[in-house]
């Protein structure tokens, strides 16, 4: 009886962007603890480190992966210019595009989505802003919601916003990294776009404050 050959995250990291493939990411030892508590994630709480725009991790939402809508697109339904570069956060299939402004360089990455549609906002802004090692502050909406989440969380493993982050027009919105691998590909944030922190330095590097960007 033969094997089904198992795929894992590097595998992932390496091919998703010219294949359009998802993989199962299994957490590690350290994303199964909370941060903030010490103790171990279990049931609804899973991924409870909070994110950019995220209540937690939500166990109960579609959890699909969209496979066969995660592929290539072309700039021009959505861009009548690739002015400063441009980035396309399509909430749909889950995934992030990035067209240079010279149309040399293409990007697709997997990304997480907002947990439902009250905290979804679309339509047209640009990057204002890059930072490197981010630090995150909750939104006042997101204290109300959760009191018990800290005030400020500076850089590093346990930030909420990963590696890298890009701040967007729109108040409170970034496209951000995380070191909490489950959320991608998944409804779990207040608003903001999730990516891995290999993607997110990548795209950092890629794109300059100016580029644009749509959320459909």
């Amino acid at each position: 009886m033969s094997k089904t050959p198992a795929f894992n995250r590097r595998a992932f990291l390496g091919s998703a962007a010219a294949l359009g493939a998802t993989s199962v990411v299994m957490p590690s030892y350290a994303q199964q603890i909370d941060p903030y508590t010490g103790q171990p994630i279990v049931g609804a709480t899973a991924g409870a480190t909070p994110d950019a725009g995220a209540v937690q991790y939500d166990t109960h939402a579609n959890q699909r992966h969209n496979i066969s809508s995660f592929r290539a697109q072309d700039w021009r339904p959505y861009f009548d210019n690739l002015s400063n570069g441009a980035i396309l956060c399509d909430l749909t299939s889950r995934a992030v595009h990035y067209w240079s402004e010279d149309e040399t360089v293409y990007r697709l990455y997997p990304s997480s989505i907002p947990v439902s549609e009250d905290l979804t906002r679309t339509g047209r802004t640009e990057i204002i802003k890059k930072v490197e090692g981010p630090s995150w502050a909750p939104t006042p909406d997101m204290k109300k919601r959760n009191p018990e989440w800290p005030d400020f969380v500076g850089p590093g493993p346990d930030n909420p916003l990963g590696t890298h982050a890009l701040w967007l027009s729109w108040q409170y919105y970034r496209i951000h990294g995380t070191h909490d691998t489950r959320k991608i590909g998944r409804k779990s944030s207040n608003g903001c776009i999730g990516l891995y922190n290999e993607h997110i330095k990548e795209l950092f590097e890629l794109s300059t404050v100016g580029t644009q960007v749509l959320l459909i």
